[in-house]
């Protein structure tokens, strides 16, 4: 398998992949292909993310082909806005994957149920001539009282025994919208004893009077998902359809269906593996929806959002997903991921990649008084550790500097070795400074130190080598550049926020976003959004798209150690 990034893994081994390669061995197929389905009523979120690098994963390891393909058959829940989404996020995802493993058709377009509209309904007429689908005028609710439960038999409805002439009038006439919603539906005619409820004589096709983002008010029944979902894949020639473990006992019905419509040689087969469940987070859609329509977050795309967007804007690489894909593994078993696996294969993503930047988000004053007004020492700092060819950039020493807040303390706990009155601490690529004295407000607050440094100790001075235990990060006062930067967390301080029942919104995290007011090295202020960094001592950040030149805004991707980890007893 190629590999896109120095610690993108091998391809891995599961029961998929195998069952893929006995396929392949046994010449099955004329190639393997696979397809990502989502339904485009929301943003993809993490636990696509999973299914995404699945389908395309296989896909690209035994040379085949994963078409994209929007499952677009309930109008009342679907959006351009979401249609567009979906196919920003997939792209971004794969990344250059996407050549030669996409599958598209040939104007460039994702593959869409709705393409399949005519053909799946001359399908329905097929089955109502063999006897195997009938029009219902049971409602919703009369319908699940004839179903029953697993363990009881259902009974059929009163107008399964309708004749094939009826049927196919009156399955006619509900296409031509002669029928209000909800007042009749086409049922397959299976089995009312079957433990499986799906098995029941499903609903195929029902009424919604409602214009489809693609095809208008061209239709006034739209097939049900399980009926489309199969026939899709049957018609498009996918060889594994991969879906997740709710699909297992739908499996027999999509057997059925593809069975009972056409002779398709080689026929689709359905897998079922256990879908992403990640803590401290919710993945459902309904729930995602009702913190953006609520305004608990900015937006589908506010960085603390589980979405692929989300994630996107605040700095996670698609490497980094991908990778994380890759080692949770793909499994019959449902289980709970730990987000910290998440974010410690972000931090190993980032910290092989992001830039090392100087940039200091609580600002404390300090004037080095033996150091002249309007002199500049400048200082060498490497760009990437360990990584020669990533080059250098200068910074400047000047009079006045910035340090952070919580580097220096009056009165020091017991082995702090930041900066205090009379200590001494390290700036990174500078040189010594020890303090000298403090200015305090009217209040009490410390609000500006006065230092001496020692010009010998910079790398290659007489005093290089004296040892302070201190390092502490910095930036020039008179050259560096403001900037908007947001501190994003998690957005629950709960691991199950829906544990026993509860409203998962009463857990939200006040503290998940806070707004600082920070100094940077100038270099910064020629930031890309495709550059990740490192604000040393920090955390790992990137530019935000609401950045602007002479208002820079930068976003925490994460912090540099997992500071969940103690509460959390890791």
């Amino acid at each position: 398998m190629t590999t896109d990034s120095p610690n993108t893994p091998a391809a891995p081994s599961d029961f998929i992949r195998d069952i893929v390669a006995q396929a392949v061995v046994e010449g099955t197929y004329p190639r393997v292909t696979t397809r990502f389905p989502p339904e485009p009523n929301g943003y993809l979120h993490i636990g696509h993310a999973k299914s995404i690098c699945l389908n395309f994963g296989i896909a690209r390891e035994f040379g085949g082909v994963c078409h994209l393909r929007m499952d677009d058959t309930n109008p009342t829940k679907e959006d351009v806005e979401y249609d567009e989404s979906i196919q920003r996020d997939v792209r971004w995802l794969i990344g250059g994957w996407a050549d030669g493993v996409m599958g598209l058709k040939e104007n460039g377009e994702p593959f869409y149920a709705s393409d399949y509209f005519e053909q799946l309904y001359g399908f329905a007429v097929s089955l109502i001539k063999k006897g195997l689908a009938f029009v219902c005028d049971l409602t919703a609710e009369e319908m699940a009282a004839h179903r029953g439960v697993p363990s009881v038999p259902g009974t059929r409805s009163p107008f399964a025994e309708r004749s094939m002439e009826e049927n196919l009038d009156l399955f006619a006439r509900m296409r031509a919208g002669e029928f209000g919603d909800g007042t009749k539906t086409l049922r397959a005619k299976l089995d009312m004893t079957s433990p499986n409820i799906h098995m029941r004589d499903p609903v195929l096709y029902r009424i919604r009077k409602v214009a489809h983002h693609r095809t208008g008010a061209a239709w006034a029944i739209y097939p049900m998902y399980d009926y489309a979902h199969c026939l899709s894949d049957a018609i498009e020639g996918i060889s594994h359809s991969i879906c997740t473990l709710e699909f297992e006992v739908h499996r027999p019905l999509y057997d059925w269906l593809v069975d009972a419509v056409g002779l398709w040689n080689p026929r689709p087969r359905q897998y079922e593996f256990a879908r992403l469940n990640l803590n401290y987070t919710v993945m459902s859609k309904r729930k995602l929806l009702q913190l953006v329509d609520e305004r608990l977050v900015t937006g589908w795309d506010d960085p603390r959002m589980p979405t692929i967007s989300g994630m996107r804007r605040r700095g996670v690489t698609p490497e980094a997903l991908r990778n994380f894909a890759y080692h949770i593994g793909v499994t019959k078993f449902k289980s709970l991921t730990d987000v910290a696996v998440l974010e410690n294969e972000i931090r190993s993503d980032l910290n092989a990649r992001a830039l090392r930047r100087l940039a200091v988000l609580r600002p404390l004053k300090v004037v080095i008084v033996n150091f002249p007004e309007g002199g500049v020492a400048p200082c060498v700092a490497g760009n990437l550790p360990n990584d020669e060819a990533a080059g250098t950039r200068e910074i400047a020493f000047t009079r006045e500097l910035w340090i952070e807040q919580d580097d220096f303390m009056e009165v020091p706990a017991p082995k702090y070795f930041r900066l205090k009155p009379g200590g001494e601490v390290r700036l990174k690529y500078a040189f010594i400074i020890k303090c000298e004295s403090l200015v305090k407000d009217a209040e009490g607050k410390v609000t500006e130190l006065h230092c001496t440094a020692d010009f010998d100790s910079r790398s290659g001075g007489p005093t290089a080598g004296r040892k302070v235990k201190g390092t502490i990060h910095w930036v020039s006062a008179t050259e560096c550049v403001d900037a908007e930067v947001r501190l994003y967390d998690r957005l629950f301080t709960e691991a199950d926020p829906e544990a026993d029942g509860r409203d998962f919104k009463t857990v939200m995290n006040p503290h998940s976003l806070k707004v600082v007011r920070a100094k940077l090295e100038p270099s910064l202020a020629a930031a890309t959004l495709v550059e990740r960094y490192q604000f040393e001592r920090l955390a790992y950040f990137c530019l935000d798209l609401d950045s602007k030149p002479g208002a820079l805004v930068f976003n925490r991707t994460i912090t540099l150690k997992d500071a969940w980890a103690k509460e959390a007893g890791r």
